[in-house]
């Protein structure tokens, strides 16, 4: 039988602190709030015990940070899509962010299992003031493993509504798309790492975060291929391909400690996750 699980996270400032408050539904999981930087940015672990998804599998997060508050949001583990039937398997995202409210999502890759039929969805609502640091990574197979994505289709969806939409359908007996020099030009991870504000950025702080981000891409490995762009006046991509995971988030974790500063003033306090 399939497992639906929901998990709603709600972030309140009250008395400078940010408080979490969060029901769970299903094998979906939050760990304890933490706060190495302070009370002002709540850290929390998003945990699925069960570790992977088969078809007809859901996970629904649905996040909301409230008016001056600091969400940090990572996971202990890739979400692993496994080989399915015809039923979908899919993880989604719904964020919504108040005035001024902050949200930083890091979550570990997506891996899409030889035979999966996956849907990978983040959506996110800012509002004026708002702003957000975000990043999704693919991994299509296990080529280290002998297990090449060469069966299944993985379907993503990343979006602002009304500003900003990427979506992909990709089918691993699309040649063309995963061997062409003009798709993923025989790499097997990709990802987009983002940046994003519910009020336009202005041209010098867009160019300023521009120059930061594309200064933190310089001298990555060979085989990693990024660029930098700002598709719109309210979002600033970053987008990469690897034959790998490890490089690839190597370098997403680069360009968000360099834009944390610059953006927002902030030191680069890694989440407790990322050192185990």
């Amino acid at each position: 039988m399939p497992w639906h699980a929901q998990l709603h996270l709600d972030y309140r400032f009250d008395q400078q602190r940010t408080i979490l408050q969060h029901r769970h539904n299903g094998p979906l999981r939050i760990l304890k709030s933490l706060y190495p930087e302070g009370d002002a940015i709540c850290h929390n672990v998003v945990v699925h015990p069960p570790g992977g998804l088969v078809g007809g599998d859901l996970l629904d997060v649905k996040l909301h940070v409230g008016t001056g508050a600091h969400a940090m949001l990572g996971t202990p583990g890739a979400a692993r899509f496994y080989a399915a039937d015809n039923a979908t398997a899919t993880q989604q995202v719904a964020i919504t962010l108040d005035p001024g409210a902050r949200l930083e999502w890091l979550p570990l890759e997506a891996i899409a299992y030889p035979g999966c039929n996956a849907l990978n969805a983040v959506s996110a609502t800012l509002a004026e003031g708002a702003e957000m640091m975000g990043w999704d990574v693919t991994a299509l197979g296990l080529p280290l493993a002998d297990q090449p994505y060469t069966t299944g289709q993985f379907r993503q969806r990343l979006e602002m509504p009304g500003i900003w939409l990427e979506q992909a359908c990709i089918d691993a007996s699309d040649t063309r798309l995963l061997q062409s020099p003009l798709g993923l030009a025989g790499q097997r991870c990709l990802g987009t790492f983002w940046f994003a504000t519910g009020t336009a950025l202005t041209r010098e702080r867009r160019e300023h975060l521009l120059e930061v981000v594309r200064a933190a891409l310089q001298d990555c490995p060979a085989d990693v291929q990024a660029g930098a762009t700002c598709p719109n006046d309210h979002v600033l991509a970053v987008r990469a391909v690897a034959p790998v995971v490890e490089p690839l988030m190597a370098l997403f974790q680069r360009a968000w400690a360099a834009l944390r500063p610059a953006a927002w003033g902030l030191g680069a306090t890694q989440p407790r996750i990322w050192k185990v």
